[in-house]
């Protein structure tokens, strides 16, 4: 892979990250498409696009290198955020999160993630350990039966236009939870495997007719939204987490799609433009601590809020986990201090390791 795709993919997460973080604020970067309605299924996207057919063949190589990767970080924070939960419950009386045992810390992270409510969108963490685990084995058993793309295509298509219908069908347990979840990521890693190899050097689809083409679609599909008001459900938006979709069947994904290709499309626009901007590649770099830390940070920012208002600390018990404080005045301010608060944490801890592994070596 080439330094300017590198780089593209780097701005493409720091686009994601971007998108869960103002999701979480609820509002939209970008217009028509909200919150909620296709920015986890990119992150799935670019997984496939980063996969490297080499470990096709190197299978205990590629387990190897994702548990470092994916896991190991996730259970350090999975232990820090155990001990913030406790100190914050000596603060304001409330503990965010299900009681501590060996099944909520072990396990729990497997099924829904929300075992503590700070660390809760790094869900996707093991989710997606778990969907690029399968989806190696997947690959490695289509290609011995049929080394046809189209054939593979079909396949993951398939999988993530039936998992939905697969929700209204059967009870939706914990264990149905992780297979309903694992059908539609591992379509979207696989539409990201199949654009890099076989569409993004091959195929123009950032033309003008593409663009009328997404456009008009997300226009049609903006009909089904509902994100006006909770009482009337989720529209455009899924909670995959929880594998809710309300009365939708096949919108989530289609919006999915429509949500990536805009921004590939954003990318690859604003790249020649933003290429040289450091701060962009260093949160492209650390999209996992961004993803760790947010809600701590929207946290103590809401603290900071409350004491300056002569507010006690412990109003924050009244509200969920993603309340933050005079949103109408305060949102945009809470999601720059966010992106460059948790950057720069992410870039200090990713020094401090390198720091630690050069003296170690």
């Amino acid at each position: 892979m080439g330094n300017i795709f590198n780089n593209e993919m780097n701005m493409l997460k720091a686009l994601a990250i971007l998108l869960v973080v103002s999701g979480h604020l609820e509002f939209s970067l970008l217009g028509i498409f909200p919150p909620y309605s296709f920015q986890l299924a990119l992150f799935f996207f670019i997984s496939g696009c980063l996969f490297k057919d080499k470990y096709l063949n190197e299978v205990p190589l590629f387990v190897e290198r994702r548990i470092k990767s994916l896991l190991v970080p996730y259970f350090w924070y999975n232990l820090f955020y155990m001990f913030v939960i406790i100190l914050i419950v000596k603060l304001i009386g409330k503990f965010w999160g299900m009681p501590i045992s060996l099944k909520n810390f072990f396990i729990t992270p497997f099924l829904n993630g929300h075992q503590f409510d700070l660390a809760c969108p790094l869900w996707f963490v093991t989710q997606l350990f778990m969907t690029m685990i399968v989806f190696l084995f997947l690959m490695r058993s289509l290609k011995s039966l049929k080394d046809n793309k189209y054939f593979h295509l079909v396949f993951f298509t398939l999988l993530g236009f039936g998992a939905i219908p697969l929700s209204k069908v059967i009870s939706v347990t914990p264990a149905a939870l992780i297979v309903i979840r694992t059908m539609m990521s591992l379509f979207f890693v696989y539409l990201g495997y199949f654009y890099y190899h076989f569409i993004k050097d091959k195929i123009d689809i950032f033309t003008p007719k593409w663009f009328g083409a997404v456009i008009v679609l997300q226009s049609i599909l903006w009909m089904f939204n509902r994100d006006y008001d909770p009482e009337h459900g989720i529209g455009l938006s899924y909670v995959l987490v929880w594998a809710r979709f309300d009365e939708q069947m096949i919108v989530p994904v289609i919006t999915s799609i429509t949500g990536i290709w805009a921004s590939l499309f954003v990318v690859k626009i604003m790249y020649p433009y933003l290429k040289d901007v450091k701060f962009l590649q260093d949160m492209g770099n650390v999209t996992y601590h961004i993803m760790a830390n947010h809600l701590l940070v929207m946290y103590i920012i809401t603290a900071i809020f409350l004491y300056l208002n002569g507010i006690p600390i412990s109003e924050r018990a009244n509200h969920d986990i993603y309340w933050i404080y005079n949103p109408v005045q305060t949102t945009y301010l809470y999601f720059v201090l966010t992106m460059v608060i948790t950057t720069y944490i992410g870039v200090l801890q990713k020094k401090l390791k390198t720091i630690i592994f050069d003296k170690k070596d």
